[in-house]
């Protein structure tokens, strides 16, 4: 049967959905009911594959489409694709991954992806003889069916194209992340999200030639298509950088003979190693993100700031227009992408060779995890010394290293991935990016490291994970153990969950010949003597958890205070609630939300500011206020007076980012903005000049060593100093008392990552975590994000100091 005949038993997305596209959004369900239709009626050319679900049990599914010959050797292609990394196999196939609504209510994507595949069925049968193409038609339902479900229930009918009506203002729980409200779009490298960690198995299997990320941005943007727009990584090939090119002249070619605007080369980046088009590249595609103005705002049609009207039906065929001639280009380039594929993964001369890590086991298992899913080659080391750059000193020295030590080689095929994300500073060609330009990974999960101009030797085995005698025998007067990863703190919120009450040391003490830091658990069985099954639940967990437990026959230490002391305390099963809603930030809401459900696995209260004002404080132990925008409004007199009455009288509040502005402002409590001195030659700079201005007094994600002070309990568990991340240049001045983790006058410049003039200058001798008591109660303030998307790993266990072991 030929490919014309085949068509006639397809139907069209209008035909199959009953409406015109692009006259209503199309739900997921019907999505995915029209894509089966295509896949029963044209089985031989186009085949579904399941390969998750979401958070909210969507499902996730991939589409591959190619011509009957090659679908028929689908997985031998898949196969000859994957030789060509080592040299071997002929490939003769181009391979092109499109992803589709990342970003919830960019919501053209989707139904701009059902057109582009029966076109392809169709019209541009042509395109496949060569080529594989693998579409994603919805990388995020459940962000995208928030949008189209609060769509249907405010649109007007018909629909109104006036931006002041409601259809065109979604609301704060908006569409764009997923159910955690994470950026999906960000998370490529780091894998925080479930439909994330799903994906990479699938992409690794492919690793295609192309991947393309469909966006939409602001209303009154014209398309974005490549080149992408300096800084890209140094990484990135003169290929990868030149087929951009070539991709970007032939959309030119139609959007031109349509008289549709564009532009290129501004904007968005190729740096940040988290994106669909970067993680991409660094792995040997060409990665490129089309934009196509509208997102959230634009509905079924709006009227621009110009007068004219943009359509969903506009919004379609622009990214119909853009899809189909990437596979244009593909499919008449084949045989130079498979060329250049096998180059980009032969061995390259960076100056790096290997990165040696030593340090918690905990973190280290973290990581390797997370390798583990990058298919990223490591091990153990087999040498004893590795000399090179060190990170925590930022100079040339020696690394002592053991059989413990991690080894991840830079000769590897994923040895670009590797140069990446764990090199001690990218190198920027332009300090005006789209996201933070520092994530090196030993800062991010609080390891010692080395980058080493040799490859050091390993032997390629896993960290030991493990723990050989896990029983908990019974009859102790206590049990002990360690408290210095967020391994430690989930462990703990096991133990509260199931009624256990634990204690922990405020100072170190020496018990049965071994040395206890502070912070260590300590589980009596006087505390648990009520407690059904004691034994059991405490052995259950510590196996779950994989904690060791040491037995001790009695409370009298041998170095230090005793159980019973005041220097013991006793850990609150705390009930914690968590402000959603404006001024909060979704994003950042998302993270603490997702750390309480995901990682920590304790309850935690949503708590709106549409109706704070109706909740009674004293039923909870500690708030949480996110960072996000001005809280002034917010945080008004009378909820100021209530929140500080509560704390007057014992409770906990967790003030992040924004929120310590407005509490400084407000003179609440003793936080306090840091005064700057006015430089008194500024003279204004021109309109073209006024953006390299402002990037002096901005910090874009840059890493800071800071000195902190581990006796206090905030900083349980960590060294005499921390590599924060900070994102912004808010400064404010040391506590009278409490000012655990802090930049000093000599670390006002970073180590990774751009910083302003300006903004150096600023945030000298500022805080970055604090602790302050007011009469009974707490704040805790957190100027920089412990738990910025999930990835900074070492932040965490502050996180859970504040919530658990600051009284």
């Amino acid at each position: 049967m030929q490919p014309t005949i085949w068509a006639q038993h397809i139907q069209s997305p209008s035909a199959f959905l009953g409406y015109e596209l692009g006259t209503q959004f199309t739900r997921h369900h019907r999505v995915m009911d029209y894509y089966e239709h295509l896949a029963e009626n044209d089985s031989k050319r186009i085949q579904l594959v399941a390969y998750g679900t979401t958070y909210e049990n969507r499902p996730l599914m991939l589409v591959y489409i190619s011509s009957e010959e090659n679908m028929a050797r689908l997985d031998q292609i898949r196969q000859e694709h994957l030789e060509n990394i080592n040299g071997n196999g002929k490939p003769t196939k181009a391979i092109v991954w499109m992803s589709y609504n990342v970003h919830g209510n960019e919501s053209v994507s989707t139904e701009a992806s059902m057109q582009t595949v029966y076109e392809l069925l169709t019209k541009k049968q042509e395109y496949l003889k060569n080529t594989v193409v693998i579409i994603d038609p919805c990388v995020n339902p459940d962000g995208r069916e928030r949008y189209v479900n609060w769509y249907y229930q405010y649109k007007n009918s018909p629909n109104q194209i006036d931006p002041n009506s409601k259809e065109h203002h979604e609301p704060w729980l908006n569409g764009r992340p997923n159910h955690y409200m994470f950026d999906l779009n960000r998370d490529w490298a780091w894998l925080t999200q479930k439909e994330s960690q799903q994906r990479i198995k699938f992409y690794n299997q492919w690793l295609p030639h192309i991947h393309v990320d469909f966006h939409e941005q602001e209303v009154d943007s014209p398309y974005y298509f490549a080149p992408a727009a300096e800084p890209f990584h140094e990484v990135i090939t003169d290929f990868q950088r030149e087929f951009q090119v070539t991709v970007g002249k032939n959309h030119a070619k139609y959007f031109d003979a349509n008289g549709w605007f564009y532009f290129t080369k501004e904007v968005f980046d190729l740096l940040y190693p988290s994106y669909g088009d970067t993680y991409p590249t660094y792995n040997g595609s060409i990665g490129m993100t089309y934009e196509q103005g509208g997102s959230g705002r634009a509905g079924l049609g709006i009227t621009t700031s110009v007068g004219d009207t943009l359509s969903l039906k506009d919004r379609i065929e622009h990214h119909l227009t853009t899809g189909l001639s990437t596979l244009e280009v593909a499919t008449e380039n084949t045989a130079q992408l498979n060329e250049e594929f096998r180059k980009f993964h032969e061995s390259k001369n960076y100056r790096f060779k290997s990165y040696v890590l030593n340090g918690n086991p905990d973190q280290i298992k973290e990581l390797t995890a997370l390798l583990d899913q990058h298919e990223i080659e490591y091990g153990m080391a087999s040498t004893n010394n590795a000399k090179g750059f060190l990170f925590e000193q930022g100079k040339s020295g020696n690394l002592r290293t053991s059989q413990h030590s991690l080894v991840v080689p830079v000769t590897q095929n994923k040895g670009t991935l590797v140069k990446v994300l764990f090199e001690p500073n990218a190198k920027l060609t332009d300090s005006l990016t789209y996201d933070i330009t520092a994530w090196s990974l030993p800062f991010a999960y609080g390891l010692e490291a080395v980058a080493s101009e040799a490859a050091i030797g390993y032997n390629p085995v896993r960290p030991e994970t493990s723990i050989k005698d896990n029983a908990v025998a019974e009859g102790a007067y206590a049990y002990l153990t360690k408290w210095n990863s967020f391994n430690d703190a989930q462990f703990l919120s096991e133990l509260i969950k199931e009624g256990i009450r634990v204690r922990y040391a405020k100072k170190p003490f020496v018990q049965d010949g071994r040395s206890y830091e502070r912070g260590s658990l300590i589980i009596t069985q006087a505390d648990n003597q009520f407690l059904d099954d004691f034994i059991g639940k405490l052995s259950k967990a510590a196996s779950k958890h994989q904690r060791e437990l040491f037995p001790t026959q009695t409370g009298f230490v041998e170095g230090g205070k005793d159980f019973g002391s005041s220097s013991v305390g006793l850990i609150k099963d705390s009930k914690i609630a968590i402000l959603s809603g404006q001024p909060s930030s979704t994003l950042r809401f998302g993270e603490i939300w997702h750390f309480f459900e995901q990682k920590l696995n304790y309850p935690v209260t949503v708590i709106d500011t549409e109706y704070f004002k109706q909740i009674d404080l004293s039923d909870y132990d500690i708030l949480i206020l996110p960072d996000g925008d001005d809280y002034n409004r917010f945080l008004d007199k009378e909820v100021m007076g209530e929140i500080k009455n509560w704390v007057q009288q014992g409770g906990k509040l967790v003030a992040m980012g924004a929120s310590l502005k407005t509490l400084a402002k407000q003179k609440a409590f003793s936080i306090g903005l840091k005064k700057i001195e006015q430089d008194s030659s500024f003279s204004a700079p021109s309109f073209e000049m006024n953006q390299r201005e402002q990037i002096k007094q901005e910090i874009t994600g840059a890493i800071f060593k800071t000195t902190v002070d581990n006796t206090h309990p905030l900083a349980f568990g960590y060294k005499k100093d921390y590599f924060s991340l900070k994102l912004g240049s808010d400064a404010y001045e040391y506590l009278d008392k409490g000012t655990v983790v802090f930049l000093d006058a000599g670390h006002s410049k970073p180590i990774a990552g751009f910083a302003g003039s300006e903004a150096q200058k600023k945030i000298g001798e500022t805080l970055v975590f604090g602790s302050e008591k007011q009469g009974k109660g707490t704040i805790i303030y957190m100027v920089d994000n412990p738990l910025f998307r999930g990835f900074w790993q070492n932040g965490k266990l502050f996180f859970a100091n504040a919530l658990f072991l600051v009284d």
